[in-house]
């Protein structure tokens, strides 16, 4: 395969993955907390394969990469709710939940108790408080929660929530449902509390689907230029196979 037909192909595999992360933005669009992400490109000038057709002597071949993802972390719509276990994070700061692999952050602050009193995410995953996870006995009411996190009920104090900062969020690993792992967490010193409110996706639809439509068409067009190479490729061979006979 030529090196332009090579080239071609590096950008639409790395077009696909971004189409990949633009219809994951979309189908979030109404996700509590969930944070759009974005592709990094990079060039990749390929080591060890050159084009001598070309007068200067910088000859190496230059493919598209992509390297890797941005998360958006910008703050999405605060909306009330009325729901007095739903808590929206004002600021950089996440929840600390406790999932079967372990401690997970998650901006999602649609909360429930379960069946054991357990203060719990929609998922079911523990929400942390410094102290470990909120629990309430049956009968308690009047749950508050403060800027601060702290959660009370008509009982008293039942703790306060663990939330946590990073000096780089974009360390995060993304995971399902709206959590992410890794990264030094530390605890949370410009992020309050709003409750009864959520925050929504920070997703764009108008935006993803501009930006679905010119990822389409960088597809399209790449994949047009490549067949026209080809024709070429064919007619040069076909056009050589008679000269010689």
């Amino acid at each position: 395969m030529e090196n332009a037909q090579l080239i071609g192909l590096s950008r639409q595999i790395a077009l696909q993955r971004q189409m990949d992360v633009v219809a994951n933005n979309l189908a979030n669009i109404n996700t509590t907390g969930f944070k759009a992400e974005q592709m990094l490109f990079e060039e990749y000038l390929m080591p060890v394969a050159g084009d001598r057709d070309f007068a200067w002597s910088d000859q190496q071949l230059s493919y598209t990469q992509d390297w890797g993802t941005m998360h958006d972390l910008t703050g999405g719509d605060i909306v009330p709710t009325g729901n007095p276990l739903d808590i929206a994070l004002r600021g950089d700061g996440f929840l600390a939940v406790m999932t079967p692999a372990g401690e997970r952050w998650t901006k999602a602050g649609a909360l429930q108790i379960d069946a054991t009193g357990t203060l719990v995410t929609l998922d079911g995953h523990p929400v942390l408080a410094e102290s470990g996870p909120l629990t309430f006995d049956p009968g308690e009411s009047e749950i508050t929660i403060a800027p601060d996190g702290t959660v009370a009920t008509a009982a008293g104090t039942k703790g306060r929530l663990r939330l946590v900062e990073f000096a780089n969020p974009q360390e995060l690993a993304r995971e399902g449902s709206g959590l992410y792992a890794g990264g030094t967490p530390m605890a949370a010193a410009a992020t309050t509390v709003s409750q009864g409110y959520i925050e929504r996706s920070n997703v764009s639809g108008v935006r993803e689907m501009t930006e679905i439509i010119r990822v389409t068409r960088s597809y399209e067009s790449l994949a047009s230029l490549l067949s026209r190479q080809d024709d070429m490729r064919r007619s040069a061979i076909q056009r050589l196979g008679d000269a010689s006979a």
